[in-house]
C-alpha cells in the first residue's frame, strides 16, 4: 500500500509539474496538508509529511548534486517507505516524462510542425510560471513563518527573516557567486543555532 500510494502521487506530480524540479513543491505542500487530516490518519499515519519537513528536505535536496525534483521525491519516498520508497517516488516522478518523450520521439516530424503543439507549449508557460511562483512563495514562507508558534509575536522567525533580507540585498548589490551566499547563510545559521 505504501509504495502504491507513493507511485500514484509522484506519477501525478511528474505529469503535472511543468517548469522543473521546484514545481513539485506546491504538490508536496498539498500532500502535507491532506495527510494531516482525520481521514488520512487511518491510512497513512497522522502528519507523516509536514510543511516543516518539506522545508528541511528542500534545504538538504538543494545541497545534493542532481535534479532538485528527483532529490525531493527520493527524500520523501525514503522518509515514508525507506529505500524502496525512495526508488519508487523518484521513478514515478520521472515516468511521465519518459512516456511523453517516447511518444514525441515516435511522432517527431508531425509533432514538430503542428500548430496545436506550438499552442500547447505556449499555453504551458503560464502554468510553469504559476507553479514556480507558488514554489518560491512556499519556500520563503517556510523560512520566515512559524505556523506552530504559541504566541502571536513568534509567528515570524525574525532571525531567519533578517538573514533572508540581508542575503537578498547582498546578492543584488555585489552579484558574487551564489556559493558564497549559501556558505555565509549556513555559517550564520549554525552560529545562531537556527
Amino acid at each position: 500500500m505504501n509504495l502504491l500510494y507513493l507511485f500514484a502521487n509522484f506519477f501525478k506530480i511528474g505529469l503535472f509539474s511543468v517548469g522543473g524540479g521546484y514545481a513539485i513543491l506546491p504538490f508536496l505542500f498539498e500532500i502535507a496538508d491532506s495527510t494531516s487530516g482525520i481521514n488520512a490518519h487511518a491510512i497513512l499515519g497522522d502528519g507523516w509529511l509536514t510543511r516543516e519537513l518539506i522545508g528541511n528536505m528542500l534545504a538538504v535536496g538543494q545541497s545534493l548534486p542532481g535534479a532538485i525534483g528527483a532529490n525531493l521525491s527520493a527524500y520523501t519516498g525514503l522518509y515514508y517507505a525507506g529505500i524502496p520508497g525512495a526508488y519508487t517516488a523518484a521513478f514515478a516522478l520521472a515516468a511521465p516524462s519518459i512516456i511523453i518523450i517516447m511518444i514525441v520521439a515516435r511522432t517527431l516530424k508531425a509533432f514538430k510542425e503542428s500548430a496545436a503543439a506550438k499552442n500547447l507549449f505556449t499555453g504551458l508557460r503560464p502554468a510553469a510560471a504559476g507553479l514556480l511562483s507558488a514554489a518560491a512563495l512556499g519556500a520563503i514562507s517556510l523560512a520566515v513563518w512559524n505556523r506552530a508558534a504559541p504566541v502571536w509575536y513568534e509567528f515570524i522567525r525574525w532571525k531567519e527573516a533578517i538573514i533572508f533580507v540581508i542575503i537578498f540585498f547582498l546578492i543584488i548589490k555585489f552579484k558574487k557567486h551564489p556559493i558564497i551566499y549559501v556558505l555565509a547563510a549556513g555559517v550564520t545559521g549554525v552560529i545562531l543555532k537556527l
